[in-house]
């Protein structure tokens, strides 16, 4: 069965990061055709990237690399959940993806945002990113507003039509998934 992991994108104390991936996690969970697991990079404690070899060179010498890289590469596709700080990623999120190149290569992945404009200009980033990490990102985004989605701007709560678009954005990432599957058993 397609494992999907949503990856919580934010350490920082309050982040509404966490509420954002149990709701994608209670509604993907729904689903039969894909497992689904939240992955929190704060669970890591990930210092700044501190590998001696670059990461696509896949020699790996610190524990908590090694333990990451076993992690992410249990997975077929993504979900992450990321708020946009500064019209950009988190440098959490974007350290722990910086960690490891080979175990992200030939995945699917989907985005959750949220922020004042809805995350979107973070998850631009990211695709970019996952172009680079040999990723298929997925069309389908689901944008949060802190105005709309949030009451006073932490407690969530998600329109209506953020569940259509979130079920969207699964479809594609557990499609994409699957196409890219003979591609990862190589």
């Amino acid at each position: 069965m397609t494992r999907i992991g949503i990856i919580v994108g934010s350490t920082r104390p309050g982040r509404n990061a966490e509420a954002v991936a149990h709701w994608v996690h209670q509604v993907a969970a729904q689903r039969a055709d894909a497992t689904f697991e939240l992955v929190d990079i704060h669970d890591y404690k990930l210092p700044l990237l501190d590998e001696a070899y670059p990461p696509s060179m896949g020699q790996y010498a610190q524990p908590h690399t090694q333990a990451w890289a076993e992690k992410i590469a249990s997975f077929d596709g993504f979900i992450i959940v990321t708020p946009e700080y500064n019209r950009s990623v988190p440098g959490a999120l974007k350290n722990a993806i910086d960690f490891l190149y080979a175990e992200w290569n030939n995945k699917a992945v989907g985005f959750v945002s949220y922020g004042g404009t809805g995350g979107t200009r973070a998850v631009e980033h990211l695709r970019g990113i996952a172009g680079e990490l040999q990723m298929a990102d997925v069309r389908s985004q689901v944008a949060l507003s802190l105005f709309t989605d949030f009451e006073n701007f932490t407690t969530f709560k998600p329109a209506d039509i953020q569940h259509a678009t979130l079920t969207t954005t699964l479809d594609q990432v557990i499609a994409w998934a699957g196409a890219l599957a003979p591609l990862r058993a190589n």
